[in-house]
């Protein structure tokens, strides 16, 4: 199984934005799934989305929000790319200990090189810290079985049973999923985009 993390870019910058989406499409396993240019935009496209980490600077501009106000209300890990990140020095830290969430900064200028072993670094420790998630499946002989999402290899379909799927892990022999269907996997808590779909010829 493979975890994409979601990702919000919020930057006044248009070349800025730009540069940062670029950066980020060298990164595996990321998704940006939103982009704004201030508070007022971001907070409204949030109702509708879900995000694991917010890349923000945080000198807005003329918004009525700074980068670390929109952090600080939103409480996910946030990763800041700003000029002035000397001067939020001790925000960051205390954003750390109150939210209990990963923060980490980069100041600008910096290169590619830079960018992508820093938010790579970053994400290893949201990774560290982020909790287990599970989810509750149908087996052939017991049901609701409590299994860790990161524990899932694969699904794959049986060959003569339509309804019933193969699933695979890491530390335990495979098991088979009672009327399963892929087009409704997200219904039992496993979302596409935590996996990669192959179609066999």
């Amino acid at each position: 199984m493979i975890h994409i993390y979601h990702i919000a870019l919020l930057e006044d910058n248009p070349r800025q934005l730009e540069k940062l989406e670029s950066y980020l499409a060298k990164i595996p396993n990321v998704e940006i799934v939103l982009k704004s240019k201030s508070s007022d935009h971001f907070f409204e496209q949030l109702k509708t989305i879900q995000l694991d980490i917010l890349v923000a600077d945080l000198d807005l501009g003329n918004d009525s929000m700074t980068g670390m106000e929109v952090a600080q209300e939103i409480k996910i890990p946030v990763f800041f790319a700003s000029v002035n990140t000397s001067e939020y020095v001790e925000d960051i830290e205390d954003l750390k200990r109150d939210a209990e969430i990963c923060v980490d900064h980069i100041t600008k200028p910096f290169s590619e090189e830079q960018f992508v072993k820093s938010f790579k670094r970053f994400l290893q420790e949201v990774a560290f810290f982020s909790p287990p998630q599970y989810v509750y499946l149908d087996f052939e002989k017991t049901k609701k079985n409590r299994i860790r999402i990161d524990d899932i290899v694969y699904l794959c379909a049986n060959k003569n049973e339509s309804n019933n799927k193969q699933i695979h892990f890491i530390n335990r022999k495979p098991s088979t999923l009672i009327d399963f269907s892929f087009t409704k996997m997200e219904e039992h808590g496993l979302l596409k985009s935590q996996f990669v779909t192959i179609h066999k010829s």
